[in-house]
């Protein structure tokens, strides 16, 4: 079956997460990509669980796998001269160059976009960086926990008034910005091929940042204000709101039109005088009265456990969720029935679980289960089809070694 993306071919210089994803991607709609890494491998491929305070001894980087799905590997050291101009005639056949190398680098080595599209004028050249490629910033070296977390307001905002700043988890800001790299890169092949030419597609985390938490920013922008934090022993919807369980353990309401809600709610729950109480009759009472509402229901969800809760509050189909841990949370059913979770298997790391791409096609499969490759396995076969003499293939294979 042809996919979306047969016959293109995109080149990766690129390390670590965003960039990486957004090749991935691409690989699974069909292109052929080619991922340009050092000869001795990315930190990222090296990161085994164990490495990560894990207490697994599974011995390859589950997460390098998933976001380098489908690829090809170029080991190129660009110190040697003969490296980048090796690395040029195979940009010469393709189709997309996709980097996170820093404006700064890129001139260095001549793949700025000036240089490519001079002599490549039909080249998408798509860029992800951590403040964009303009600005006194621009040559700032980023990770999304900078740039995406730290300079945007989430740091700030995801937590209770009383404690720190929160810790953001790895590659959530990457791997939002692979989805509009992505976007981009497709819109921008369709224009050309329709008679367009190349062009540079731009996305910073920073960016990306304030895109994911535009509710807020827009707020800030037409208030010059931050937004309230939420604190949940005065929380304005009470029903938006986290409660501890009896066993410890924690649910999460999620019914944002309390109105709509509230005697479905009390009847569930079975605090039948609640709804008939003056302080509580409205959205509004209640958050004038949210202090002593969450304390009485505080008391009420710890008279049982969350498995008890969730039968109760099932049954009444209300909006809420458990919050789960990390470990039970990928053994969910209902991810399961969705295709969430493939299997990969690896002639040499075993059968293991991954994450399946971020969509579903009818026309087309989309398993994420395609193997990642091995550090330089395509190193001599992708240079001599770029016409590199041999004695260069040869100095560029035994540095890698």
């Amino acid at each position: 079956m042809s996919q979306p993306l047969d016959g293109i071919r995109v080149i990766e210089i690129a390390s670590f997460v965003a960039a990486p994803a957004c090749g991935a991607l691409l690989a699974d709609l069909g292109a052929e990509v080619i991922k340009v890494e050092v000869p001795w491998g990315e930190i990222y491929r090296h990161s085994r669980p164990s490495f990560a305070g894990y207490e697994s001894d599974f011995p390859a980087a589950p997460h390098f796998h998933m976001d380098n799905r489908g690829k090809q590997s170029l080991a190129l050291d660009l110190a040697l001269p003969q490296a980048v101009d090796a690395l040029s005639k195979v940009i010469a056949g393709a189709d997309v160059v996709l980097t996170n190398m820093l404006p700064g680098r890129q001139e260095k080595y001549g793949f700025d976009p000036e240089t490519l599209l001079a002599k490549h004028p039909n080249l998408v050249i798509a860029r992800i960086s951590g403040f964009g490629p303009d600005g006194p910033e621009a040559n700032a070296p980023a990770f999304d926990y900078s740039a995406y977390w730290a300079r945007t307001g989430l740091m700030d905002q995801l937590h209770e008034p009383d404690a720190p700043p929160a810790f953001q988890r790895p590659g959530m800001g990457d791997h939002s910005a692979s989805l509009s790299l992505t976007v981009g890169i497709l819109a921008a092949l369709r224009t050309r091929d329709q008679g367009g030419k190349g062009q540079v597609i731009d996305v910073s985390l920073q960016h990306i940042g304030f895109y994911i938490t535009s509710n807020d920013a827009t707020m800030a922008l037409v208030t010059g204000e931050s937004p309230p934090r939420h604190d949940r022993r005065a929380a304005r919807n009470p029903l938006w709101n986290h409660y501890r369980c009896g066993d410890d353990r924690w649910l999460f309401l999620v019914m944002i039109e309390s109105d709509r809600y509230w005697k479905t709610f009390t009847d569930a729950i079975g605090e039948f005088d609640l709804a008939k109480d003056e302080r509580y009759t409205d959205g509004f009472s209640r958050y004038e009265n949210a202090r002593d509402l969450i304390a009485h229901l505080d008391a009420v969800f710890e008279t049982k456990s969350r498995d008890e809760w969730t039968q109760i509050l099932n049954a009444h189909r209300l909006i809420w969720a458990p919050v789960l841990e990390v470990a039970e949370a990928v053994a969910d059913p209902q991810a399961e029935a969705f295709g969430s979770f493939p299997t990969v298997e690896h002639p040499e790391f075993g059968d293991f679980k991954t994450i399946a791409p971020p969509l579903r096609m009818s026309g087309t499969p989309l398993t994420g289960t395609s193997l990642a490759p091995a550090l330089g396995a395509d190193t001599a076969a992708i240079l001599s089809d770029a016409d590199v003499d041999d004695e260069t293939i040869a100095l560029i294979v035994a540095s890698a070694e």
